[in-house]
């Protein structure tokens, strides 16, 4: 397993304005694929990538069959990118600036490049009342928190992508690492077999940053459709069966490990094969 990144010595219980400032940008990049690329069923055109050597979310190239245009948020400092086809990279520091800028200056660049602009756009979807409430973007804590959450989120990828690739030969299997916008986390759903999606077995694993059941970041092993209840021993964290049924490794617990990397991948693939032997798949 390729080393992730480090996490810092943060306290991962106070990332919450970092984090929503970070959800915040991460609509302008969606809103541009979703303007821009053709609709999947499962709505993955409007999803992210991490790019692990930047630091920064990407979306899937605005042009299909080509490398770019693509839009790019950065968590630290919290930038908006767009590469453009000649490979220049145009960006705009978010701290400061209102939301209604950043959309301008996104579609206007969006519209020198032949694409459609994107922030009279509406989604599809409703945002957290903190995160729909910001109107102007800023740095929390002078930058320390948002560094933070930018390792956690390339901690979870590198262990995720990881993850997809030693179960590439489950079929229908993983699915390509992504942030999703919507909720915000960044994951990969391994498909236990074909059919309604409402009712095919497969179990979500990922990273959450933060939401209404865990104030902090926290790595989810969730089996689908949701059983009972599930007790089968886990190497670190616990059995989450309040509202949803899945394995929990929190940010807390997971500072508390002594090889976070190893230990945290341990538990992903002990809660993974406890979900699978569940579901009978």
């Amino acid at each position: 397993m390729t080393q992730p990144p480090h996490l810092p010595d943060h306290d991962p219980k106070d990332l919450a304005g970092a984090r929503t400032q970070a959800h915040r940008a991460a609509q302008l990049v969606t809103r541009a694929a979703r303007a821009n690329l053709p609709a999947r069923p499962d709505d993955s055109h409007s999803n992210m990538g991490w790019d692990l050597e930047r630091a920064c979310f990407r979306s899937w190239p605005l042009r299909p069959g080509h490398s770019a245009p693509t839009v790019d948020v950065s968590l630290a400092p919290l930038t908006l990118s767009v590469t453009l086809e000649d490979g220049t990279i145009e960006s705009l520091p978010l701290d400061g600036v209102p939301v209604a800028d950043a959309d301008a200056w996104l579609d206007t660049l969006l519209g020198s490049s032949g694409l459609t602009p994107a922030g009279a756009l509406e989604l599809p979807y409703d945002l957290p009342d903190d995160v729909a409430e910001i109107a102007v973007f800023h740095a929390p804590d002078g930058d320390a928190s948002s560094a933070a959450l930018a390792a956690w989120f390339g901690f979870a990828a590198s262990l995720l992508s990881s993850l997809e690739h030693r179960h590439a030969g489950i079929s229908p299997g993983p699915s390509p690492v992504r942030c999703w916008p919507h909720h915000f986390d960044i994951a990969t759903y391994v498909a236990l077999e074909v059919g309604n999606p409402e009712t095919a077995r497969g179990i979500g694993v990922g990273l959450s940053p933060g939401d209404e059941s865990y104030g902090e970041p926290y790595f989810y092993v969730n089996p689908w459709p949701q059983p009972d209840g599930m007790s089968a021993p886990l190497p670190a964290g616990h059995w989450h069966t309040a509202g949803f049924v899945g394995a929990i490794l929190t940010g807390t617990d997971t500072m508390a490990l002594s090889d976070r990397a190893t230990e945290a991948a341990d538990f992903l693939e002990t809660a993974l094969a406890a979900g699978r032997e569940r579901l009978g798949a």
